[in-house]
């Protein structure tokens, strides 16, 4: 005789929700921060992103992996030339305007990475 087991809801911490939205944490509402956040209502927010999510995604702070993805380089990269810190949009707007030697350094890095990953997944 088989038992049926309620199907019992998935959820994660808003660390997690925070991440997979490309958000941070930090910068979200005090209700998102405090709960847990269902499978369902990761969905819904990604598929009809309240105003506060908007504006995050729009003008930040970003995280350092969307930060690094706006300005084309890696983590690591940014690590390098001593950025640590959420970046609003504004500001990495900015030193995009502003090309600054390490950038266009950690950018020539990057396309280099890149080529070498399309090589090998090429073979």
């Amino acid at each position: 005789m088989t038992s049926l087991k309620s199907k019992t809801t998935q959820t994660m911490k808003p660390a997690t929700a925070a991440k997979k939205l490309g958000i941070l944490l930090s910068a979200t509402p005090a209700e998102f921060q405090e709960g847990v956040v269902s499978r369902s209502e990761l969905n819904a927010l990604q598929a009809t992103p309240p105003a506060w999510l908007a504006d995050l995604r729009r003008n930040g702070p970003h995280p350092k992996q969307v930060v690094a993805a706006k300005l084309g380089v890696s983590i690591s990269g940014l690590i390098r030339a001593g950025i640590t810190e959420p970046l609003t949009t504004a500001e990495i707007d900015a030193l995009k305007a502003e090309n600054p030697a390490w950038l266009e350094r950690e950018r020539s890095i990057q396309a280099e990475v890149r080529k070498e990953a399309l090589k090998l997944k090429q073979r």
